[in-house]
């Protein structure tokens, strides 16, 4: 008989990090041992201000442990046998890091912003261990390498689902800060669009901002490029353009590896995604109608409607495994993820556009990159591979996003 564990495994493992999960579960352990439930906060207090120092030394113990095992699969990648560190054997999903993570100095930095070792009846959450693992990955840049390159998804990262980046946006003056000190900017989206008038729409705010501003040079304004369509069309910035961006030509930017991606293939897998994107919004009975582009399909609702979570993450495994299965999905890279509210399948993926937007600045490595998105699941997410080509954060809001530049600058 199939388990409860086996069947929530195959159900909703498109919906974990492994990683993440591990740790929390390491975690969970001083958890149930120190947390005294029963206590009343008025009561006993430094009974309980020993119990939650003891609880994060406890804590600090186990990101102590993770960091050493972390350093251990660098160094087994660098020796070329990453399938024999012992964290491989205990996360088998785990990449590749670029970078050590401080995870020590992460958790101690976060327990002081969010008394994760205080709680006595919420446990070491998800968002917990992300945000440690962000501040972790910020100390491993900031003392290691440095940053020269810094790549960001749009909806949800720099503005709200749909929205635009308005000139009262927060993470503007962060943007700004970033190209004073010299640092080069990345926009890397899914929006994939021909006309500079569409990105213009989009970004208005920074690039007007970035127009207007007394304190950047020339140099520093061109440190700005968009990539749109995941990995397909570039923009960089341009004050003499109306829409202050300028399509840049694929021969300036175009991996090599790209080259070799023939027309005849990038339609043939369009027609299977969007064969199989028709055969789900039948079967799904789903409000939708389907937009196809020069290299990219999906669906959209039809009159603002709503589609379920659970009705676009079908769609997306679906049309995912079945262009997977085809001979041309195995030769020709490409991307099916949920947009919140559509599905669409790229050719390419955001691991293309961070590696297009490191060739075109002159060949920035990839630990000397960070790219912020909000989506980082191994199915359905477009930020997910991007883990293939830059150190990464995982961010759940605009907020976050300025949140993490804020403690970027403070390093």
């Amino acid at each position: 008989m199939t388990t409860r564990y086996r069947v929530e495994y195959a159900l909703k493992s498109h919906r974990r990090d492994q990683l993440i999960e591990w740790i929390k579960g390491l975690l969970a352990v001083p958890f149930v041992l120190h947390s005294q439930p029963t206590a009343v906060y008025q009561e006993h207090s430094e009974n309980l201000i020993a119990v939650a120092a003891d609880t994060h030394q406890r804590y600090a113990e186990i990101f102590r442990d993770v960091e050493m095992l972390i350093r251990d699969h660098i160094s087994h990648e660098q020796k070329a046998a990453p399938g024999n560190s012992k964290l491989k054997l205990l996360v088998p999903s785990v990449g590749t890091f670029f970078t050590p993570l401080f995870l020590v100095d992460a958790f101690r930095y976060q327990d002081r912003q969010r008394f994760i070792s205080r709680r006595r009846f919420v446990a070491p959450s998800f968002n917990d261990v992300r945000l440690i693992l962000n501040s972790a990955q910020l100390l491993g840049l900031a003392r290691s390498t440095g940053v020269d390159l810094v790549t960001f998804d749009g909806d949800v990262t720099l503005y709200d689902d749909g929205a635009c980046l308005t000139p009262d946006n927060p993470v503007i003056s962060r943007m700004l800060r970033l190209l004073l000190q010299d640092r080069k900017i990345g926009i890397v989206t899914a929006a994939g669009y021909n006309e500079a008038e569409k990105y213009y729409e989009r970004l208005k705010g920074l690039l007007d901002a970035m127009h207007d501003s007394p304190a950047l040079t020339d140099e520093q304004r061109a440190g700005l490029v968009v990539m749109g369509g995941e990995s397909n069309f570039l923009f960089r910035y341009d004050g003499a353009s109306p829409h202050r961006l300028t399509y840049v030509p694929r021969e300036e930017w175009m991996l090599e590896e790209m080259s070799t991606w023939a027309d005849g293939d990038i339609t043939e897998l369009l027609d299977i995604a969007e064969s199989s994107l028709r055969a789900c919004a039948t079967n799904l009975n789903l409000p939708v109608a389907v937009l196809r582009k020069d290299r990219a399909v999906g669906v959209y609702p039809l009159e603002r409607s709503k589609i379920s979570r659970e009705q676009l993450e079908e769609t997306v495994l679906v049309v995912q495994n079945t262009v997977e299965r085809s001979a041309v999905g195995a030769r020709l890279p490409f991307c099916a993820f949920n947009g919140g509210n559509d599905v669409f399948v790229d050719i390419g993926d955001k691991a293309w556009g961070v590696r297009a937007c490191q060739r075109y600045f002159g060949g920035i490595v990839r630990e000397r990159t960070l790219h912020v998105g909000d989506q980082f699941l191994s199915a359905g997410a477009n930020d997910f591979k991007a883990r293939l080509a830059s150190t990464t954060a995982w961010i759940a809001s605009p907020a976050e996003t300025v949140q993490l530049l804020d403690e970027l600058q403070g390093l």
